[in-house]
């Protein structure tokens, strides 16, 4: 079977099912994005989660935007000085310059060239890895809840979901994942840490699990905010190492501070890689100058260390507040925090939004919650006056 790219993301927004629609009053890129609604008018993410949007509600012109887990502090200097310095070279395609990004990343991370695959951002590159495991159906094991880009795509693509409630503390049940694997399951997804409830499952248990189990089936596990974990979970590239059938995605886009410029990357078996450029070209989607900031941004150590101190920082500033204010938020390993709210989800984004703040609000488990992104240390404290004022 040829799998038609075009075709694919064609299909990705009408095969969801359920009621598809564009939501009035959502701005920006996905204004016109088809979603999946319930029948309370929530967006439909899990069996656990809905998510509420904005209906009837203008929002602030430059809102403080603390709903997208964006790292406030970059781009570093080093790759804005790059970008500045390739423009004049966007005539040309990148080939070389992509070659020498995906050295340095197997160098840092133990593994061949031939391991690595880039990409414009990790979210793509789990998009992708969807559309070639899962282009003859089967079936696709993770938590719920969890990142629901991967799911989404192999939803869209004939497979099935099959979604294994967290634990008590929000951690993966592994177990529970394991048993559920059948002879048509494809992947095992794990989002370690979580988004989007910003929990690390052991690094033991994880490598134990993905080891044993990818003897079975592939792994992918997404590692877009580990650098912020604080060493509270450790990457699975180790395995990739040992030849476990294990893919691990990496961003820029957090601790670097480059989530506007796109770049992410995998690594995993040079036979998946092989796989996956059945649907993409790889790093052919990055620009000329995304490209060169990010090699400038891999090596610019003080930058990521700054950034980490400083959203550490504001994040337990923000908790401490939520602690006085009796709020019991799951413990973060990641640059947002998660939180019960007393007051309809819907109800609360709207004050939030009239008040110029941008956050997001589910119902997980048909309770609801906030989600906020760390900011500066300014924009946090604005946010938790305004939840003084709205709660």
């Amino acid at each position: 079977m040829k799998i038609n790219r075009r075709n694919l993301l064609k299909s990705s927004l009408f095969s969801l099912g359920g009621l598809l629609i564009a939501p009035p009053g959502r701005t920006g890129i996905f204004a016109d994005m088809a979603v999946t609604l319930d029948p309370a008018g929530r967006i439909f993410h899990s069996p656990l989660v809905r998510e509420y949007f904005l209906e009837g509600i203008t929002p602030a012109a430059s809102p403080i935007r603390l709903d997208s887990n964006e790292n406030p502090y970059g781009p570093p200097l080093s790759a804005r000085k790059a970008v500045a310095e390739a423009v004049a070279g966007g005539n040309r395609y990148a080939w070389q310059e992509i070659t020498t990004l995906i050295g340095q990343l197997a160098r840092k991370e133990g593994v061949g060239s031939d391991a690595i695959m880039v990409g414009p951002g990790s979210s793509d590159l789990l998009e992708r890895t969807a559309m070639a495991v899962c282009a003859h159906g089967g079936n696709v094991v993770s938590a719920d809840p969890t990142f629901m880009s991967l799911i989404r795509v192999a939803e869209s693509v004939g497979a099935t979901w099959k979604a294994i409630p967290c634990k008590s503390d929000w951690s993966h049940d592994l177990g529970a994942m394991e048993k559920a694997i059948d002879s048509n399951t494809r992947l095992v997804y794990v989002c370690n840490p979580s988004n989007p409830v910003g929990t690390v499952t052991p690094t033991g248990e994880l490598m134990d699990f993905c080891s044993r189990v990818s003897e079975k089936v592939p792994v992918f596990v997404d590692e877009a905010y580990i650098e912020l974990a604080d060493g509270a979970t450790g990457s699975m590239i180790p395995l990739v190492q040992q030849q476990k059938n294990v893919i691990v995605a990496r961003t820029f886009s957090k601790i670097m501070g480059m989530a506007g410029l796109r770049v992410g990357y995998i690594a995993s078996l040079p036979a998946t890689l092989h796989l996956l450029q059945k649907v993409t070209r790889g790093g052919f989607g990055i620009s000329y100058t995304s490209v060169l900031a990010a090699s400038a941004a891999l090596t610019d150590q003080e930058f990521q260390d700054t950034s980490k101190k400083l959203i550490t920082e504001v994040k337990t500033y923000l908790c401490d507040r939520l602690q006085e204010m009796g709020y019991a938020y799951i413990p973060s390993y990641t640059n947002f925090v998660i939180f019960p709210i007393p007051i309809a989800g819907k109800e609360f984004l709207g004050k939030m939004t009239a008040k110029g703040i941008a956050v997001r609000a589910f119902d997980i488990g048909n309770n609801p919650w906030c989600r906020v992104s760390i900011g500066t240390m300014d924009e946090i404290k604005q946010f938790v006056a305004a939840l003084k004022s709205i709660t």
